[in-house]
């Protein structure tokens, strides 16, 4: 019997289609280079590009800010007030520093001619202990007190602070991003709840997430209006849509033993996160269009817990601090 070369190869195909089928959903590897942070113990973290290219970073360990600039690959860094314990800094247009004084309720400005520090206190006990900054524009920089249980408003322009306090004790307002109607979205790592801030009104909306036992830490936007988070406790990553007001969760690859913390959004709509109780920890890329995850990557240096990424849309890549001091650059995949 003659037996054709089509049908011979479409006979091959259909042989090796499992094979062939596993090669092409393999997950993808990122490209990850780090650099050792020159102040030892430090716990470099939460990383924000500056308009002039330089990296930007505080040490909450080392009661610094610092830079690293990617051209000469150097580093250099300002001295903060002793028992600073810095947690998050954002660079404005001008280039100028802003930072959450965690342990001494301020946040700070470093000037970005000559470095000088301007402290803006913070009240207390309802900000005590600024966690995580974010820009709003108009001179407005929203901020979360994990501990204060407040979420606030920082004006920069007159230095005058609002507050607005959690109604459940302990909720601890984390992570923070706003929608682009500029309304404020804090995870709330003390219980199962998101919390909406209205960008007009200064109202507060908690919303309760699917399940009980869930701890989101902090979330990422994409669409304008898809609010994701990860669950800390129970290993998911969630979205929350606000148009529809529903929820979408999956399980992350390492499942109970996830613990995701750091998570962005990159300006494919894709989201990224990382594992932290993997060690070592572990870059997590997944599409919302498939609904899959379909990017895993090892942190070199381990990680220890990476708490933070900010994503440069220029370069298409994440820039992380880790508890191993490094400060590590991820180039992401495109489509």
């Amino acid at each position: 019997m003659r037996v054709s070369l089509v049908s011979f190869v479409f006979a091959l195909s259909l042989m090796f289609s499992p094979w062939l089928a596993a090669e092409s959903t393999a997950p993808t590897t990122v490209s990850i280079t780090e650099w050792p942070v020159p102040w030892s113990d430090s716990r470099p973290r939460d990383p924000y590009l500056a308009p002039d290219g330089k990296v930007w970073f505080v040490g909450q360990g080392g009661d610094y800010a610092a830079w690293f600039d990617p051209k000469t690959e150097s580093f250099g860094k300002v001295d903060l007030a002793p028992g600073t314990g810095p947690h998050n800094i954002i660079v404005d247009g001008d280039g100028n520093g802003w930072y959450a004084g965690n342990r001494n309720a301020h946040i700070g400005r470093i000037d970005a001619s000559n470095h000088q520090i301007t402290q803006l206190p913070t009240p207390t006990p309802e900000a005590k202990d600024p966690h995580t900054l974010h820009f709003a524009g108009n001179g407005i920089i929203w901020f979360t007190a994990q501990w204060g249980n407040h979420i606030g408003q920082l004006n920069i322009n007159d230095g005058t602070v609002r507050t607005l306090g959690l109604s459940t004790e302990r909720a601890r307002p984390y992570g923070i991003k706003l929608d682009t109607d500029g309304n404020a979205w804090v995870a709330l790592l003390g219980t199962n709840q998101l919390a909406r801030v209205d960008a007009q009104d200064f109202t507060l909306q908690e919303i309760d997430l699917p399940r009980s036992e869930a701890r989101p830490r902090r979330v990422a936007v994409t669409n304008g209006h898809d609010i994701w988070y990860v669950d800390y406790n129970q290993g998911y990553l969630g979205r929350y849509n606000t148009n529809s007001q529903t929820f979408s969760e999956w399980r992350a690859p390492g499942a109970d033993k996830s613990g995701p913390y750091a998570v962005a959004a990159d300006r494919f709509g894709r989201v990224w996160f990382v594992e932290t109780w993997q060690q070592p920890n572990r870059l997590v890329g997944f599409d919302p269009d498939s609904e899959q995850f379909f990017s895993t990557t090892d942190i070199p240096s381990g990680g220890g817990t990476v708490r933070h990424m900010y994503y440069d849309a220029d370069s298409h890549s994440l820039w992380f601090g880790t508890d191993t001091n490094q400060l590590g650059q991820a180039h992401l995949p495109r489509p």
